[in-house]
């Protein structure tokens, strides 16, 4: 043990006059051409968000989004640009966020949400004056909010508080008595959340607001919650949404049906009756037709959402993607008779147009890139009546930039990054196909190479392997791996059995078995298809991943010490106490477990890494947020003290204040990466060479 420490120390000399000497060749570098990408960096990029396209397709509107280095946050202000690409200019800017934008049926005016002094309200802009009014200052965000096709009303869903009943009577105390604060009673299922914390007891409800100013109007009752997207009837006189109103619905997870609400006189009307989740319906213009989503909601960790059609009342339903393997999402409707959505097939996320007879056609792909701290696949898009997409474009060397396709074909709009970005050398994504060593499953990954990369040379390799499981990564452009790439190892990611887009059958070769030494083959097998193309250096293998990829790196250092160091973000380790401790036990157990955790105790016990750790031996080090309550930090301190009680070199790095997304500010973004990097330096055998060139 004291030999090992010795050389942590060594190694951690190197590594300082490594990046001392690296620090002057970059200064010296950069007066004669791009600088490699660096943390700081970070606080100046951009992307564009949420692109809402005119009705009559001239102009886009979307979010602008930076992070503010003094504030540390990402600041959303609202930007609009022709379709042309002309007049690209400020809409709403300043300090306070502005999102949500909603144009009105005739264009005339944007809705939006942006934060107050003493809450969230909801603006109204007109677009020939540029005046703007504040409609509502509400104590709750508003979401979905919807425009209704008259242009006189707006509907909204937002939280209501429910009186909470004690269950003794608090005692009166003496007048001056400094008491300690009272108890909290809970008795809801669902009683926190990720990112929020303990919940008030509070159930989700529509709203409705003149567009001209007054009072929301709330039109549901009951405790339930009722979601969005909402969508209007053509008259205004109803809103279209889904529920799950069912007795027991606390402990019902994927089910939900579709129900008419009169604004009026707020009558409920059950417009679908399925097992499943019926929901995003959506009403075409002229009334005659509803499209929306549906989930069959079987027991398993993936299925296909399907797109269906129905009449007003819900009679003659009938699926219009049933031989489409993926999921659709973000219906919308461009006339009465064409339907748009997206879906991703193969990492790519695509647009595509549908008949009523069921037909369909692609009209935009590569939407990404807006979420660029790791190379998700992500982004969105709107159309106009007359059929032209606004959407995010996602490239490997940009965050999103908005694009519009129509008759012409496509465009890119904006540039936002282009003054940060053509000033820095990156790594370049590269596409690699191999078959795992597990069954000759094909497997389609990427490897980003160091800038400057000499083919002639062997890199330290990074394995970082995805969340979801049941996601996916994708060509795109990722900060976190981009600085990775800049210190010199190459980057290699993978979609592993069990990710998204390439079919429900894939996805659910990962069924009961996440992690296992199945998807362990997939990440393995590309790793050796790298060093067998004497790109990566077999003696510097990392690994690092999180969520599921935290869950993934954790297994993998049980089977194998080919790896001279893991960083394990927001891990599960025991999924017996992870199960009954996280915020998602509800849906989590009824779908990706054949049981409760005291029924099958063994199953549990087996897919959790801590059933490995008699195996591990690699320096590890942990880090996962303080509020996590998805992937509670209570997983990462057994495995901790347990790598402790057996003498591994182990290291927890707990973020203050930080919920499961442990890189949702620039600051802690960096931070994570910055740690990686400190302790995979202590372990990279190649910083000997570098000192004695």
């Amino acid at each position: 043990m004291a030999a090992s420490k010795n050389k942590v120390k060594i190694m951690g000399e190197k590594v300082l006059f490594l990046f001392a000497a690296l620090g002057l060749s970059l200064c010296v570098y950069a007066e004669d051409g791009p600088r490699l990408f660096t943390a700081e960096d970070v606080f100046d990029l951009e992307y564009a968000n949420d692109p809402r396209i005119s009705p009559d397709g001239a102009q886009v509107v979307y979010e602008r989004r930076a992070n503010d280095i003094m504030t540390d946050s990402t600041v959303s202000n609202l930007w609009i640009v022709n379709v042309d690409g002309s007049r690209h200019r400020p809409l709403v800017s300043g300090t306070a966020s502005a999102s949500s934008p909603r144009w009105s049926a005739d264009g005339d005016r944007i809705a939006y949400v942006q934060a107050t002094t003493n809450g969230t309200g909801i603006h109204v802009r007109w677009m020939d004056t540029g005046q703007t009014a504040l409609l509502a200052n509400l104590q709750f965000s508003p979401a979905d909010l919807t425009w209704s096709p008259d242009g006189r009303w707006l509907a909204f869903v937002m939280p209501v508080t429910a009186k909470s009943e004690p269950i003794a009577k608090p005692r009166e105390k003496p007048e001056g008595a400094e008491w300690s604060e009272p108890v909290k009673v809970i008795d809801t299922a669902r009683y926190r959340w990720d990112g929020q914390g303990f919940l008030e007891t509070a159930y989700a409800h529509i709203f409705v607001i003149p567009a001209d100013g007054g009072s929301p109007r709330q039109v549901t009752s009951g405790d339930f919650n009722h979601e969005g997207p909402l969508s209007w009837s053509p008259d205004g006189s109803a809103i279209l949404f889904s529920a799950n109103r069912d007795e027991g619905w606390e402990l019902a997870s994927g089910e939900s049906d579709i129900y008419r609400v009169s604004v009026g006189d707020a009558t409920l009307t059950q417009l679908t009756d399925r097992n499943g989740a019926e929901h995003a319906p959506t009403m075409s213009p002229d009334g005659r037709r509803i499209v929306y989503i549906y989930d069959d909601n079987r027991m398993i960790p993936y299925r296909n959402r399907i797109l269906h059609i129905m009449a007003p009342d819900g009679s003659g339903d009938r699926a219009l993607t049933a031989d489409l393997d993926s999921s659709v999402s973000n219906i919308q409707w461009a006339g009465n008779r064409q339907i748009f959505f997206q879906y991703d097939q193969r990492a790519v996320r695509y647009v595509a147009r549908v008949s009523l007879s069921g037909d369909f056609v692609n009209v935009a792909d590569s939407l990404g890139s807006t979420s660029i701290g790791r190379p998700y696949l992500s982004g969105s898009f709107t159309v106009s009546a007359n059929g032209t997409v606004a959407f995010t474009k996602g490239t490997a060397e940009r965050p999103a930039e908005v694009a519009v396709a129509g008759r012409r074909g496509a465009r890119v709009l904006t540039s936002l990054n282009d003054d940060l970005l053509n000033d820095r050398r990156l790594g370049a994504v590269n596409e690699v196909i191999y078959n795992s060593s597990f069954d000759g499953q094909e497997i389609q990954g990427w490897y980003i190479t160091p800038p400057d990369f000499d083919p002639a040379k062997k890199y330290p390799l990074i394995l970082e392997i995805h969340g979801g499981p049941h996601l996916a990564y994708g060509p795109y452009f990722s900060a976190e791996m981009q600085l990775m790439a800049a210190q010199g190892y190459v980057v290699f990611y993978d979609n592993h059995r069990g990710s998204t887009s390439y079919g429900e059958d894939f996805a659910l070769l990962l069924q009961y078995k996440y992690s296992s030494p199945e998807d362990f083959a997939d990440h393995m097998s590309g790793v050796d298809t790298l060093i067998e193309k004497n790109i990566a250096d077999p003696d510097n293998l990392f690994i690092t991943g999180g969520s599921a990829g935290g869950i993934a790196s954790a297994y993998a250092i049980g089977l194998t010490d080919r790896f001279s160091a893991a960083a394990v973000a927001k891990p599960v380790v025991n999924w017996i106490s992870k199960t009954l401790t996280a915020d998602s036990y509800i849906g989590q157990i009824s779908h990706q477990f054949p049981g409760m955790p005291w029924e099958e105790f063994e199953h549990y016990w087996q897919r959790s890494p801590l059933s490995l750790v008699g195996n591990m031996v690699t320096p590890t080090m942990l880090i996962t947020g303080e509020e996590d309550y998805r992937t509670p930090i209570s997983e990462t301190e057994q495995l901790y003290q347990a790598l402790q009680l057996k003498g591994v070199d182990v290291v927890m790095i707990r973020v203050p204040g930080s919920s499961h997304g442990i890189a949702g500010r620039p600051s802690r973004l960096i931070a994570k990466v910055d740690n990686i990097l400190a302790w995979f330096a202590r372990y990279r055998s190649d910083l000997e060479e570098t000192e004695s060139d």
